[in-house]
């Protein structure tokens, strides 16, 4: 029952609220309550979604053909977005709703902390093509949006509504034997191992016995250094959370200092799910070898099978709740504001009624 916002969402729910620029009527194709939206625009909204990798690396050309399903679809899209969040973008106005820097910042820094930390944080925005500013922007959006729906309806969900929530779906709160437990791993699969020896030009002359001698010299070297490490962290376990991050090679982990949370014996391999959930709390184990490679296993809690009570689970039920309920009142006053709107579409191929049709026509003419 977790609701902590992740880099995707904040990404998800912003995608909408950029603002667009002023410009004249003359150079409209659509206007919202008299304000234009021009081609430009549109396009510039456009491409960023045709820009998606998903798309290129799928070899999909959007522009290729203007009348494909996927070019409508995606331009009904479009055309929507656009009305969307200029219509929210009066509306905050007419509120007068602001966002001071310090409220920026402290989004920023939960949603770091929350993905683990400032240079993976900055890795994803690289990957997704989005600068430090545009995502800073973003996120004002964001919480102008929640203030937004604030203003609307203060949203409260109460302890009956929470405990109804809770009884109608008690099956989720089960939960079998788990432990919680961080590790080191130092990466060591045969079978990988061998695999980069051979793709080395400076080892094409190698016969199978001299490659195979070379596999073994790189475990052992693996396993010469899980077992330095776990001298360090059995002289001073306080230090494996520090060990971890500087040389795990778990990455998802490492960057939470080994942190796995907690899991089922299901949800390991059978070799660590053995040695975690046979190891006492708060004590180290020694090397542990799946196919993954070397692991050091630190135990840090065990919880028996059973149910979570509706007091621990009470805070996040409350918050999952509330985000239901927000979501709600939002895509509520996003079709109050929209049916009051006047959208008027000079050029009438930027309808979404028109599109619509059009993309209905042409499967009834494939299928003829």
């Amino acid at each position: 029952m977790k609701t902590l916002k992740t880099l995707t969402t904040i990404m998800l729910s912003t995608t909408l609220l950029c603002g667009c620029l002023s410009t004249s009527n003359k150079d409209a194709i659509f206007t919202i309550n008299n304000e234009p939206v021009t081609q430009a625009q549109y396009q510039k909204e456009f491409d960023l979604i045709a820009k998606n990798p998903m798309l290129s690396n799928m070899g999909v050309d959007l522009k290729s053909n203007p009348q494909s399903p996927l070019y409508l679809m995606l331009k009904d899209r479009v055309v929507n977005e656009i009305i969307i969040k200029k219509l929210l973008d009066q509306d905050i106005q007419k509120r007068k709703i602001k966002v001071t820097s310090e409220e920026i910042d402290k989004e920023l820094r939960t949603i770091i902390n929350q993905i683990g930390s400032k240079e993976k944080f900055n890795e994803i925005l690289r990957q997704n093509g989005i600068s430090s500013k545009q995502f800073k922007e973003d996120v004002e959006k964001e919480i102008q949006i929640s203030k937004l729906i604030d203003d609307v309806k203060k949203v409260n969900i109460s302890d009956n509504e929470a405990e109804k929530f809770y009884k109608a779906n008690i099956n989720s709160f089960k939960h079998p034997e788990r432990v919680k437990a961080s590790h080191i791993l130092i990466a060591a699969n045969k079978d990988e191992i061998k695999s980069l020896i051979m793709a080395d030009a400076s080892n094409q002359n190698l016969t199978a016995t001299q490659i195979d001698e070379k596999v073994k010299a790189d475990l052992a070297a693996k396993y010469d250094k899980a077992k330095k490490l776990l001298n360090e962290v059995k002289y001073d376990p306080t230090k494996f959370a520090q060990v971890a991050k500087a040389n795990s090679d778990d990455p998802g982990s490492a960057q939470k200092g080994g942190d796995l949370g907690y899991f089922t014996k299901e949800q390991m391999v059978e070799e660590f799910s053995k040695v975690a959930f046979s190891t006492k709390p708060s004590t180290v184990s020694d090397i542990v070898v799946s196919p993954f490679g070397y692991h050091i296993i630190m135990v840090t809690d065990r919880q028996e099978a059973g149910t979570e009570s509706f007091e621990k689970a009470k805070a996040s039920i409350k918050s999952f709740l509330e985000q239901q309920e927000k979501i709600n009142v939002l895509q509520k006053h996003i079709e109050k504001i929209r049916n009051e709107a006047d959208i008027v579409f000079v050029d009438t191929s930027y309808n979404p009624t028109n599109i619509q049709k059009q993309i209905r026509d042409n499967a009834q003419k494939q299928n003829e």
